[in-house]
């Protein structure tokens, strides 16, 4: 029997310093996730000494994470809600430590892969957790909103973080310590989370369905696989049929969460006013940052010519609005502005940020560190409060699935932001390229910088200056098409949205449909 949620801002009702301790030590796994996603940037010249990987296990080494990661959301946020999210992530938590510990002390490339294999299943087991939990320990939607803003921000945070954490650890310790850096969190999560992490599961689960996992997996793997290698390698048939096979899969797999008595993802999900245009407003938030991280990490090491480990601590500078902008737009909304306009103007100021990008020359570090960082800001607006929407619009039993749904969105939409956009920069880049360059100076920027550093005095530098102001010509034209689709994510918002009820309106719903499924 399930207990009903308060609608009411009663003392017994707000949560207390247990629940905001217990929500500071679920963010060290969090941002250790996050964090995971970037942390080989600098250790894989080490790791290729040390391990001398082929280069297909290199970018396996690469993308076996966010695969995993993204081929399992579904099925752990739907497994939390069935035997316990606490239960979960110490499982979760557990797993993530010894595959960290296993890839820290690789002595094979093949070792290397398969741990960080694990770290995707462990990863995959974390973050819906993580979200589910937060769900249950804040019943009050003010501090519920408040409590997703935070977990937005550091989930953001963690990406650009893990690049600088990987350098600064690479630069005085062994490679391995990229790795070894998650332990401390993980044993932390496990010797407290039992005392302040409440359990909470769905009473009523039904028949875990099993055939719905491999059907997830091939719906979301190719077409992952497909839209993340278009950037780089093109429009090639292989990467287009892979993402045809995953769309027909998706079909397939829709096809049995519809028919299915028990299904691994509940389609009564969607009956959940503003679930699902949560669902597609996060996908598209994504699909904005993922876009713009694209080029802003190439044009600060390639176009103004930074090292690594500079580029990297320029790219922090933006994050700082993003720890402002997420406690912002909880207070606007909780002050009675609605939800549809705080959307409708996270996604403009986002647009704003793509508006700054069109502006920047092949030598304005600062116009391009404020337009990632107005960008930023945007959509963390959005996704902070699509994440509050989307929880607090099903019943706390679904949490687990909602959150699931919510962050494997956001894997399509990082990927194809990067596939789109990255597709639209490349071909204007390659047009901009003089004609009579050598070809792999048409191919990307760092090839032109390569051919460059070979040709005599006067023709490499010409090469360099031509290669770099065509690559801010195709970052400028990805910004005006990312900011036309943001554009028109504000206007989808207003028109999505305006009919949610406010907070407490959309509580009193959830409460009532639990209490009539009791």
């Amino acid at each position: 029997m399930t207990n009903p949620t308060s609608t009411t801002t009663s003392p017994d009702s707000l949560a207390g310093r247990k629940e905001w301790t217990a929500l500071a030590v679920l963010m060290l796994p969090l941002l250790l996730v996050s964090m995971d996603v970037s942390v080989l940037y600098f250790a894989i010249p080490e790791i290729s000494a040390d391990l001398e990987p082929s280069g297909t296990q290199q970018l396996w080494i690469f993308d076996i994470y966010a695969f995993v990661l993204a081929g399992l959301l579904m099925t752990m946020g739907s497994l939390g809600d069935r035997i316990g999210r606490r239960k979960l992530l110490l499982i979760g938590a557990a797993a993530f430590g010894t595959a960290s510990a296993l890839a820290a002390y690789a002595n094979s490339a093949e070792t290397l892969i398969a741990a960080r294999a694990l770290l995707g299943i462990g990863g995959a087991t974390l973050m819906p957790s993580t979200m589910a939990i937060v769900r249950t320990m804040f019943t009050d939607a003010g501090q519920r909103a408040k409590a997703i803003g935070l977990w937005s921000a550091v989930m953001t945070g963690g990406v650009a973080l893990g690049s600088v954490m990987s350098g600064v650890l690479v630069e005085y310790f062994w490679w391995g310590s990229v790795f070894l850096v998650n332990l401390p969190a993980m044993v932390l999560l496990l010797a407290l989370g039992p005392f302040l992490l409440p359990e909470s599961k769905n009473p009523e689960p039904g028949r875990f369905d099993l055939l719905s996992v491999p059907l997830s997996m091939a719906a979301v793997l190719p077409v992952i696989y497909g839209i993340k290698e278009i950037p780089s390698e093109g429009w090639q048939a292989q990467y287009v049929v892979s993402i045809a096979v995953g769309l027909l899969f998706a079909a397939l797999f829709v096809r049995r969460q519809r028919t299915a008595t028990s299904p691994l993802i509940s389609p009564a999900l969607f009956r959940g006013r503003g679930f699902a245009p949560a669902v597609v407003l996060n996908l598209v938030s994504s699909f904005g940052m993922m876009g713009s991280a694209f080029f802003t990490t190439q044009y600060l090491q390639s176009v103004l010519g930074k090292s690594s480990m500079a580029a990297a601590l320029w790219a922090l500078l933006p994050t700082v609005l993003v720890g402002v902008a997420a406690p912002v737009s909880a207070q606007l909304v909780a002050k009675g502005v609605h939800r549809a306009h705080v959307v409708a103007g996270g996604f403009t100021v986002a647009a704003c940020g793509y508006g700054l990008l069109t502006l920047a020359g092949a030598d304005s570090l600062w116009l391009v560190l404020a337009g990632a960082g107005v960008l930023a800001a945007g959509i963390v607006t959005v996704m902070s409060q699509m994440m509050d929407l989307a929880l607090g619009t099903v019943p706390p039993a679904n949490s687990g699935s909602a959150a699931s749904l919510l962050e494997t969105g956001a894997e399509f939409g990082g990927a194809l932001g990067m596939a789109v956009l990255g597709s639209i920069g490349t071909a204007v880049y390659r047009h901009d390229v003089p004609a009579d360059a050598p070809a792999a100076a048409h191919e990307t920027l760092g090839g032109a910088l390569a051919v460059a550093g070979q040709l005599p005095g006067e023709a490499g530098r010409a090469l360099t200056a031509a290669a770099r102001e065509a690559f801010t010509h195709g970052m400028q034209a990805a910004a005006i098409a990312g900011a036309v689709l943001l554009l028109a994510a504000a206007v989808l918002a207003v028109a999505s949205l305006r009919k949610v009820p406010a907070p407490e309106a959309a509580a009193t719903d959830t409460t009532a449909a639990d209490v009539a499924a009791v």
